[in-house]
């Protein structure tokens, strides 16, 4: 096999309580990436559509997140990569990890497999610290993992995969401003008091039950943030009004996706998720603001061959 076609999906990060910890994998949003084995030895990125971003190796993120890998093996060939871009930069569905996510798996998959899928996360952080300056696994680990996941350590690196409820569904609504993660980590205080931490933890514990136990209501009550939205809500305009019309009309929780500006929803049923995604729109519309808006079962496989 020299040539290999991938979608990429995007994903949510944090889920309102796991900051850096805890992602999930979209089924219907992502890129897609053509990945080919080539005699010249490297990494070269010769294609970007949908995008204005760099093709130097060293200055895009599936460039960074490929070297990373390779530098750890004894290969005597090249790689060229082809990037079709369908999530926007700084929409906070995880446009990077798509990226990175995308070239470490296709290179492995034209090696013939030399790491699992769980391996390959520590290679993809390589581009998310390129793109936000911090080498977290919360977007790539979902992405190349599939369903859920939790970071459980990042010294040393120990993610833990899990299995969605079969009902639950994602609506996420992208408003058309970037927002960096590079900025949005900005406004971030390097100290919290003890008593957030403690009904943060609670409520990352709470998750995590309830996505073991199928506990709907759980997983709704447990999608609390009490230190990073109460900082990065006020970059997001109508934030406030789109939570509380995602609540009305049956969300179990609601809150920030990644770092922004994107919002996203967890519902249980695709009509509920449908529902939710047409009273968001009509918050933006109201606004005349222009929006993006997906609404997805949570993908078990991750990244996958097309």
């Amino acid at each position: 096999m020299k040539e290999i076609k991938l979608f990429c999906p995007a994903t949510i990060a944090n889920l309102s309580c796991g900051f850096d910890v805890l992602g999930l994998c979209l089924d219907n949003a992502g890129d897609e990436m053509i990945v080919r084995k080539v005699a010249q030895k490297g990494v070269r990125i010769t294609k970007i559509e949908g995008a204005d971003l760099p093709l130097e190796t060293e200055k895009n993120v599936s460039g960074v997140a490929a070297l990373a890998m390779l530098e750890t093996l004894d290969v005597d060939c090249g790689f060229e990569i082809e990037i079709y871009k369908h999530i926007k930069a700084g929409s906070g569905i995880g446009s990077s990890a798509a990226s990175s996510a995308g070239a470490v798996f296709g290179i492995n998959e034209l090696l013939g497999r030399p790491y699992s899928r769980k391996d390959l996360v520590q290679f993809a952080m390589q581009g998310e610290k390129l793109a936000s300056g911090n080498a977290h696994a919360d977007n790539v680990a979902p992405a190349l993992l599939g369903g859920f996941t939790l970071v459980r350590s990042y010294a040393p690196l120990d993610i833990i995969r899990i299995d969605s409820p079969e009902e639950l569904f994602a609506t996420v609504v992208h408003p058309q401003i970037e927002l960096k993660t590079s900025d949005a980590r900005s406004v971030l205080k390097q100290n919290v008091s003890l008593k957030s931490a403690i009904m943060q933890w609670g409520n990352v514990g709470g998750l995590v039950a309830g996505l073991y136990t199928k506990d709907y209501d759980l997983i709704g009550r447990s999608l609390h943030d009490e230190i990073v939205e109460p900082l990065r809500s006020v970059l997001i305009p109508g934030f406030d009004q789109i939570k509380q019309t995602a609540y009305e009309n049956g969300a179990l929780g609601s809150g920030i996706s990644g770092s922004g500006p994107s919002i996203f929803a967890l519902s249980r049923g695709e009509e509920t998720a449908n529902q939710i995604a047409k009273a968001m729109s009509d918050v933006y519309e109201k606004m005349n603001l222009p929006y993006e808006i997906h609404v997805s079962k949570i993908n078990p496989d991750g990244v996958r061959v097309l």
